[in-house]
Formats: structure tokens, sequence, C-alpha cells
């Protein structure tokens, strides 16, 4: 894959300082939008390894952000996020999110859903 460094790290904002030593996969617009806001992103194209590896590491900090989420907008946000890092990994296992989603319904329709909120504690 080709890299492609751009200067600056676009540090300034809290969101990105934290993971900006070791850098942290972003949206494909963010580089775009740190440029209008006056900043200078540093950047690279991760290759399959990375990609991977990064994407796993988003879904735990989407999920991460989720669970201490309290507001219902900054929860549904952070679902949509979750659900955004979740379509990336289907969609470089080869499947589209179409695809995912049937695979979903075809186990709800086998095993259930979480509609009727079951919990279950053992066997007797």
């Amino acid at each position: 894959m080709s890299s492609r460094n751009t200067g600056g790290d676009g540090g300034s904002s809290p969101a990105l300082s934290a993971g900006a030593a070791q850098g942290k996969l972003v949206r494909d617009l963010i580089p775009e939008i740190i440029r209008r806001d006056g900043g200078e992103p540093r950047t690279y194209v991760a290759d399959d390894e990375e990609y991977v590896r990064r994407l796993k590491d988003k879904l735990q900090e989407e999920l991460a952000e989720f669970l201490v989420a309290e507001r219902v907008s900054a929860q549904v946000e952070e679902l949509a996020d979750v659900l955004e890092v979740v379509h990336a990994l289907a969609r470089h296992l080869g499947f589209t999110p179409a695809e995912l989603d049937v695979v979903r319904v075809q186990k709800a329709l086998g095993r259930g859903a979480f509609q009727q909120r079951i919990v279950w504690t053992g066997n007797v």
C-alpha cells in the first residue's frame, strides 16, 4: 500500500492528541477537516494487518465511549460509530453491510434476537 505523510499531526484537538504519538485510525474525511480548520495532519495508509488491528482497537474505543455515554443522543452517536467500524470490518472480510445483516437476520431467525430481555442463569 502507498503511504502518505502530510506534515503536522493536528494534535491540538483533544480527541486526536491522546493517540497522536502512535497514531490512530480516523474517518476518511478527518485529514480534510483538520486542514480546513488550519491544521496540517500527518497521515499514512495502513497495510492490511495494521488496518485490521486498528479497526479492532477502534471498535473497543467506540464501545467504551458508548458504555460511558449518558445522554440518549450521545449513545446513538456512539452506536453509529460502532456500526461504522463493524461495517468496515465486514468489508475487509469481503462482506457488504447488507450481507452481514443477512447473517444477523439468519441468526435471529434460528436463535432469536435480544428483544424479549431473557436472562439465562444456568440449568436446573
